[in-house]
């Protein structure tokens, strides 16, 4: 080996370890390596930050924007509350969760496709009376197949297709995945939902973490022209039960009605009293296109500024609001606010939400002008609540966000435009039509993730450049001695699916794909059933808690240990190559 190629094996085996050793977090353990690589030589100044210009970098970057877009604009409401029944058995309920998070996070980034469905497959434990660790598994696995059918559905199919481009000249189309992906991932999704979830242990003690969200007492209005208006109060409680809201009451000319209110034909202006979590509220409200509890209020808000934010405050003894109710604070003509709703935990609230004396210990659930959220905690004298994220659906533009979305992945499957300026179009789309406003446009990129590919893609090329990556692919040729190439095949998925276990899937893919380019290049074969080999087991990884950040967000929610996911993880891994080797060898032949 020369010595380029030792500090770069040593590099990477160090960065491996801390990686494996959990201490610092992943994008810094990437950036030291890559500046102690341009330090000692073995990465060239002038491509030092070659990777944070990559069309791979910038296309995961784009695709978490566009995925907050698809949230914002109540596009995958529109999809869980018209298929999602608590009522359903858990098979059913697996199945179904499960092809609704292959088939969004086939779209989107298989992360963002969990952190929008777990919170609805949490809330259906709760009213199914179940543990959510006996779903919430199946789901992370369900997100982390659907990523492997297209080219944006994961960060290793981005880079597979990236590094095409540089040993080909051409990279891998938008659904050239789709034949070995997708078919993996429906033998995939079918094991999980017919017998995966049977081997998960069941630990009936699971903490439910949703039913520690505050229940606010809220209310919201039937608008003018509404659809609903003749309706009988009682034909809205199906959506009210498919989103998790339970209607107390009608208020109608500032009196509140209770029980008979069931059979009252609703009124352009009607109040409806509702009991729920800030989320379900919103899509209760999205679903129905109901309004704020004070509409003309809502309607100065979205006239005088760039848009809307929700947050939840604690009232202390001493706030400006306690022993007062919002209509005498003047908190609306101050601050522009809109009191949505009060959580009392144990006590009753009888009054208007508006006319209700606010007491110390209530949560108050605000709505105020975008980025003006602290000012008006400050002025109240409240407490904030840790940030949820929580965003006010935008369903107006559910349709317009679908369409542009549609329309960039059309024009970049049929070759009009590159991946990332037809998802850079769509961002811009996305910005000007306020779908995702322009203050948050930042905040939802993962930047951690941008930092970590930045980092690896040069290193990666320096080890490709020094002749690395052809003496490890050398290697594991020479230890499969006369094997078929298939069975090589074979050998690099099942070594690269190990590492993807314990390692982050970017970074093994980074080190994995120019090692398949190498053996098949050695083999004298195409290299395109290598790379997708490399893609696929990139993203299989089903073993532990840590290979892949889907696992990691249901490890708390879901109240398992660390050695629970290799029971329905490892038989998954079997079946991954069992179906990808003869699916590569049909549509990618050596």
């Amino acid at each position: 080996m020369t010595t380029d190629q030792i500090i770069l094996f040593s590099l990477f085996g160090l960065v491996f370890a801390l990686l494996l050793w959990g201490r610092y977090r992943y994008d810094l353990v990437a950036f030291a390596a890559l500046i102690a690589g341009v330090v000692l030589g073995v990465v060239e100044t002038k491509e030092a930050f070659s990777g944070f210009g990559h069309p791979a970098t910038i296309v995961v970057a784009l695709v978490l924007v566009v995925s907050a877009g698809l949230v914002r604009s109540g596009a995958v409401f529109l999809i869980t509350r018209t298929l999602v029944d608590s009522t359903r058995a858990l098979g059913s309920h697996i199945a179904l969760m499960g092809a609704i998070g292959g088939v969004l996070s086939a779209f989107m980034n298989n992360v963002a496709a969990l952190a929008l469905l777990m919170p609805v497959d949490v809330q259906t434990a709760r009213k199914a009376k179940r543990p959510p660790g006996l779903s919430l598994m199946p789901l992370s696995f369900a997100t982390i197949l659907g990523g492997m059918a297209t080219l944006i559905g994961t960060p290793p199919n981005i880079i597979i297709a990236s590094f095409r481009e540089d040993a080909l000249g051409t990279p891998f189309r938008m659904f050239d995945f789709a034949p070995v992906g997708g078919l993996t991932a429906l033998a995939g999704l079918a094991f999980v939902a017919l017998i995966g979830w049977r081997l998960i242990p069941k630990r009936e003690d699971a903490v439910l973490s949703a039913s520690e969200i505050a229940q606010y007492i809220a209310e919201l209005t039937i608008p003018e022209a509404s659809p609903h208006i003749g309706k009988r109060l009682i034909e809205l409680d199906e959506a009210a039960q498919k989103t998790d809201v339970a209607m107390l009451g009608l208020i109608r000319d500032g009196k509140r009605r209770y029980g008979t209110s069931h059979n009252t034909l609703l009124r352009a202006g009607d109040t409806l009293v509702l009991e729920a979590t800030p989320d379900a509220l919103d899509e209760f409200r999205s679903a129905l296109s109901l309004a704020f509890s004070d509409q003309e209020r809502e309607d100065k808000l979205k006239a005088a500024g760039e848009g809307l934010d929700i947050i939840e405050v604690v009232v202390p003894k001493e706030a400006r609001i306690a022993g007062r109710t919002v209509l005498s604070t003047g908190l609306h003509w101050r601050h522009h606010t809109v009191l949505m709703g009060i959580s009392r935990q144990g006590r009753k609230i009888t009054q208007q939400v508006r006319k209700t004396i606010v007491r110390p210990g209530d949560i108050l659930l605000l709505l105020v002008p975008k980025d003006t959220g602290g000012t008006v905690t400050d002025w109240l004298g409240c407490l904030p609540l840790a940030d949820r994220g929580l965003a006010v659906t935008q369903d107006s533009k559910t349709w317009l966000a679908i369409g542009l979305f549609g329309a960039a992945v059309l024009a970049a499957s049929v070759g009009l435009l590159y991946l990332p300026v037809a998802l850079g179009l769509v961002v811009i789309a996305y910005v000007l039509t306020r779908i995702v406003p322009l203050s948050e446009l930042y905040t939802h990129i993962e930047w951690p993730v941008v930092v970590l590919l930045g980092s690896m893609i040069p290193l990666g090329a320096a080890l490709e450049n020094s002749g690395g990556t052809e003496l490890i692919a050398g290697s594991l040729i020479g230890l499969t001695g006369n094997l078929p190439p298939w069975a090589i095949l074979t050998v690099l998925m099942i070594v690269t699916m190990s590492l993807s276990d314990v390692l982050n899937n970017t970074a093994t893919t980074i080190v994995a794909a120019p090692v398949g380019i190498q053996m098949a290049e050695a083999l004298d074969v195409s290299p395109d059933p290598f790379l997708m080999a490399v893609a696929v087991a990139a993203s299989s990884a089903f073993l532990t808690p840590i290979g892949h950040k889907n696992n990691t967000l249901i490890l708390g929610p879901g109240g398992y240990s660390f050695g629970d996911y290799w029971r329905m993880g490892l038989p998954l891994e079997v079946l991954v190559v069992a179906v990808s080797i003869p699916a590569i060898l049909v549509f990618w032949p050596l």
